[in-house]
């Protein structure tokens, strides 16, 4: 009989990372390592880190102070950092937190079983290259057991485009695609196990080149999968939407009427001072030719205020973007510093103004998205039910347009896109009564 090991995985940031951990998890299990969602059980802790929000190496560092009283009562115990700040910090880590064992960065987490190997000879184990070899390529095949109906697939990896503000292009590396015919075998895998919706990830996933058709012959390829109802994709620079995608979202029935296409300002001077290298009008004409070709797509959008040299003229160009845009849902965040970025070289907007025009900002995002959920009561929507709700005989899934749906439906159901009557918007979901036929 053989000991199995408990690894407890805390994934911080985007779906991208979400992802990376599914992966981590799979790649572990050749050392004989099974996923726990209870910490105080784990053999070992692994923390898959983001580098993009605010103090995100500080938030790091606080987390393994506070696993150093169960270190301390289970010497054995691994502690291992993943992700974009274990590539930015790298040894630093291993300097100010000597209890941990592993430091891996999001390129080379196929070699964690040769590292485990290193960490149980009882040494320390660092890797944060950026190697040649195609870590999905190398990761374990993912026969896995049947899964939640929706889940993350990363298509490409890293960015070209340098925007002064971000710190991908350094932590993840230049713009890579995975081969078209790879992607097609895994989402086969995904599907084959009840994966009903697929989100293809990249951190400039319209950037795709690793099939001959872009991203939008991704999207046609994926969509012959017979038993695949859903396709998405995120997140995308305004500056690859092309053609073929654009039509893509007219065309393609698989493919949903849901876009998060990040802009960042409204302001065409702050837009040049970010590297955003496009201009306000240009985004407003792109999402009026998208809207064209799919007239009820939502839209969703990402915001940043307080960007170094941002006056009150730049900050209210940017509230009139939201307004003539409309976005169905949107992120919005003070801008923070990124050591090694260009932009943080740059004086700071005042920390009290940057907080005012955030809370501006939110109050109207807020209004958008509210008055978009309170335009689908008395729709029919099709929503893919995922899981049982916390009321008796009530599941939860996603519509078309990515709202999160509750509705009194069989359990039988899970797993399967069905028609649903929306009867009442709430705070951040709706709620809906099941077509029968």
């Amino acid at each position: 009989m053989t000991n199995t090991k408990k690894l407890y995985i805390k994934t911080y940031g985007c779906q991208m990372n979400v992802y990376d951990s599914e992966r981590m998890a799979e790649a572990l299990e050749v050392g004989g390592y099974e996923q726990t969602q209870d910490m105080d059980e784990a053999d070992m802790i692994l923390l898959n880190t983001c580098h993009i929000r605010e103090k995100a190496a500080e938030k790091v560092y606080s987390d393994l102070g506070r696993l150093k009283p169960l270190h301390d009562a289970k010497p054995d115990l691994k502690i291992g950092v993943a992700g974009c700040v274990a590539q930015a910090e790298g040894q630093e880590i291993m300097r100010r937190q000597p209890m941990v064992d592993l430091v891996v960065g999001p390129q080379t987490y196929h070699r964690l079983p040769e590292m485990m190997k290193e960490v149980n000879a009882g040494r320390q184990a660092l890797d944060t290259d950026f190697p040649e070899e195609d870590k999905f390529n190398l990761l374990p095949k993912r026969e896995l057991p049947a899964r939640n109906p929706s889940a993350f697939l990363t298509v490409q990896e890293g960015c070209d485009k340098f925007c002064a503000f971000c710190v991908v292009p350094y932590t993840r590396g230049a713009e890579v695609s995975r081969p078209a015919a790879r992607i097609l075998k895994e989402a086969q895998a995904l599907v084959d196990r009840g994966v009903r919706e697929i989100t293809l990830l990249g951190q400039n996933v319209n950037a795709y080149h690793g099939h001959k058709g872009g991203l939008a012959g991704l999207i046609w390829d994926l969509a012959e999968i017979e038993d695949l109802k859903r396709i998405r994709f995120t997140t995308s620079h305004p500056n690859d939407m092309d053609d073929a995608l654009i039509d893509a979202h007219g065309t393609c029935e698989k493919l949903m009427p849901y876009l998060h296409l990040p802009v960042q300002s409204g302001s065409d001077r702050i837009l040049k001072a970010m590297n955003r290298k496009h201009t306000a009008d240009a985004y407003r004409a792109l999402i009026a030719r998208i809207r064209e070709a799919r007239p009820d797509l939502m839209f969703s959008g990402d915001f940043i205020v307080g960007f170094p040299g941002e006056t009150d003229e730049d900050f209210e160009a940017t509230l009139q973007l939201v307004r003539d845009v409309h976005y169905g849902q949107a992120y919005s965040f003070k801008y923070s510093a990124r050591p090694g970025t260009p932009a943080a070289e740059k004086p700071d907007v005042p920390a009290e103004i940057a907080h005012e025009r955030l809370q501006r900002l939110q109050a109207l995002l807020t209004e958008q998205q509210y008055q978009t959920q309170s335009d689908m009561v008395g729709r029919t929507v099709n929503v893919l039910f995922e899981k049982q709700g916390r009321q008796e005989g009530q599941l939860i899934g996603k519509s078309d347009y990515l709202h999160a749906v509750h509705a009194v439906a069989p359990v039988d159901m899970i797993g399967t896109v069905q028609p649903v009557r929306i009867t009442k918007s709430m705070t951040n979901s709706l709620t809906g009564q099941l077509i029968s036929d």
